[in-house]
């Protein structure tokens, strides 16, 4: 099968995603469970036999992890927007709406990496919001494939929530250690579980996606086909061309 570049650029989302995050994802839900049972060995006055660094781990790593989804969330969705700009040449006829879809990229990686450095806790909001904003306007902007009809079973809709959990759960990291009632602490075990649950199914909904979009080649084609669940030829496509 020929793929172009087109195809494994679309490709690279999928395979930074099982190369890099869900090794991440596996490395930081293990430093969260043993840090948890250092911490209740410590309270209960018992010696653990894991060592300190555990928790210093599961922070580092968590952070990576917050880079490494918010990355590959902007990969995919730098794709799909682009792709049709470039297809339609669309810098020449809008080239305002093309460079302000780019400064709200630029926008949201600057303030990514504003919200790791920030140390206050309003900036840290302040950030996380502008963080979480952009990753939202720029999820809706045309060509992104959002499956808006199945939202709850959306990889985007997934995507984005688990995205917005991972920013909070970096916004509220500092509270979480400062907070000797452990409130924020629940919080965000409580919210990383269900972010956890997100991820699984990203696996699922993921895989799905990559049938649903066809090659750069099948798109003529597979585009044909009807789409429109209230026509009685839903799900059926033109009848190919007869081989010579």
């Amino acid at each position: 099968m020929d793929l172009n570049l087109q195809d494994y650029i679309v490709l690279l989302h999928p395979a930074i995603t099982v190369a890099v995050v869900f090794p991440i994802i596996g490395m930081v839900v293990k430093m969260a469970w043993q840090t948890r049972q250092r911490r209740l060995d410590t309270l209960s006055g018992n010696k653990s036999k894991l060592p300190p660094s555990v928790g210093l781990e599961h922070v580092a790593l968590g952070q990576w992890l917050t880079g490494a989804v918010i990355g590959v969330v902007l990969l995919a969705l730098a794709n799909e927007i682009y792709s049709p700009i470039i297809e339609g040449q669309l810098w020449q006829k809008d080239a305002a709406k093309v460079s302000l879809i780019s400064a709200f990229f630029v926008a949201t990686i600057a303030a990514l990496i504003l919200l790791y450095k920030a140390k206050a806790r309003l900036w840290r909001g302040v950030f996380a919001t502008l963080t979480g904003m952009g990753l939202v306007i720029l999820g809706a902007q045309d060509g992104v494939y959002r499956n808006d009809a199945y939202w709850y079973l959306s990889h985007y809709y997934h995507g984005i929530a688990a995205s917005l959990l991972m920013i909070f759960a970096l916004a509220i990291l500092r509270e979480i250690y400062q907070d000797r009632s452990n409130r924020w602490r629940t919080v965000h075990i409580v919210l990383n579980c269900v972010a956890l649950v997100l991820f699984v199914a990203q696996g699922f909904t993921g895989s799905r996606s990559l049938l649903e979009i066809p090659l750069s080649w099948q798109k003529s084609y597979v585009y044909q086909c009807n789409f429109d669940k209230a026509s009685p030829q839903y799900k059926t496509c033109p009848a190919p061309a007869a081989k010579k």
